[in-house]
């Protein structure tokens, strides 16, 4: 007996290669079931054992090829560090916008509207919905703070040239009257960048790869972290209704987000349901993005999302983005190409990728 097609939606949407759509089902939003959005224990992903990290590996290539979203837990990430950069971030957003202003990103020497302060509604990530309704505090990159790397002289040229900071410290020069900031974020930071360069060798191994093969690539990762404010929404959640932050695609490798118990992440399955990923406590969401897509020839999934905090509470999340070092490139791997198969995309240059994406994040709201 024939069943009678689901109604469907388009959503529009940004990419680098200019706007896409993606079928969506009309059906009601609903919380993920655990097949959906698994729990995944990374315990053993730095475990003296192959067998170990090789069983880590594959259940996260499983959540790759499903919706392209898992729940980390057992992770190493103390709790007070994401506390303390949590507290300090309400701190620093509950604040009146003029006290914030010397921090904004368009104060910034050489990475304006990447680094800093966004004030809620100034930006439209996808140009189809809503202005975002969040403000966020940014901070990328800096091998100064990164304990794998020695001097700053012993950088690199070809990775420097990627690599400038603004002479008077900022963003954190602005920030001097929220004190513990900086210190709480750049703990947390250190800290879950760690973990990122543990993931990166566990994707490696997902994807039939020796361990360290991407190694070379992320010495000086493309490594930032965005603190995200979200003030509660008027109207509820659900289609046509504003958005915290709009429907989009991440930008490199995988995204490490925590998240506060109010909630909000909505997550587009491959059918094209909107699922609710839940708050779970002691865990970190991990999502994988373009980059990675391009170069697994579509098998890991770069997966829309979307927030709509209509809680009646405030929201903060913190947001980890991960990639190669921007001077680096990257094809399809052929691990991820059958036979008779063609790859998808040509190489392109992490910088240029990013650029291309950043242009069109930060087309300001009308």
């Amino acid at each position: 007996m024939a069943t009678t097609p689901q109604p469907t939606t388009q959503l529009w949407l940004s990419s680098g290669n200019g706007p896409i759509s993606r079928t969506i089902l009309n059906t009601p939003l609903r919380d993920a079931q655990p097949s959906e959005i698994p729990l995944i224990s990374v315990s053993d992903i730095t475990s003296p054992s192959l067998a170990a990290r090789t069983a880590v590996a594959q259940q996260i290539r499983r959540a790759a090829m499903t919706n392209g979203f898992f729940y980390m837990t057992d992770h190493g990430i103390p709790a007070d560090l994401t506390a303390a950069a949590h507290m300090a971030g309400l701190a620093f957003f509950r604040r009146p916008a003029a006290a914030k202003e010397p921090a904004n990103t368009a104060r910034s020497q050489y990475h304006k509207y990447t680094i800093g302060w966004k004030p809620a509604a100034t930006l439209r990530i996808n140009p189809f919905e809503s202005a975002d309704m969040r403000e966020s505090f940014a901070w990328r990159y800096d091998p100064r703070y990164d304990p794998a790397v020695g001097a700053v002289e012993d950088v690199p040229a070809e990775v420097a040239r990627n690599l400038r900071f603004d002479e008077d410290g900022f963003p954190w020069s602005k920030t001097r009257d929220v004190p513990e900031l900086e210190e709480a974020v750049v703990k947390c930071w250190q800290a879950v960048l760690g973990l990122g360069r543990a993931l990166v060798r566990s994707m490696a191994l997902s994807l039939g790869l020796e361990e360290d093969a991407f190694d070379a690539k992320f010495t000086h990762p493309d490594a930032a972290v965005a603190l995200n404010y979200y003030p509660s929404l008027e109207g509820g959640e659900g289609e046509g209704r504003d958005v915290s932050i709009g429907s989009h695609t991440d930008f490199q490798l995988f995204t490490i987000l925590w998240q506060d118990e109010v909630g909000g992440l909505q997550v587009l399955d491959r059918e094209g349901q909107w699922l609710r990923a839940k708050p779970i406590p002691g865990t970190f969401v991990v999502n994988f993005a373009d980059y990675m897509q391009r170069i697994t020839n579509d098998r890991y999934l770069s997966t829309v999302h979307r927030v709509q905090n209509a809680s009646g509470k405030e929201r903060l999340s913190m947001a980890f983005f991960f990639g190669f070092n921007l001077n680096e490139s990257c094809g399809v791997l052929d691990t991820c190409v059958e036979p008779g198969e063609e790859k998808k995309y040509d190489e392109i240059s992490c910088q240029e990728w990013t650029r291309r994406r950043l242009r069109a994040m930060h087309t300001k709201a009308e």
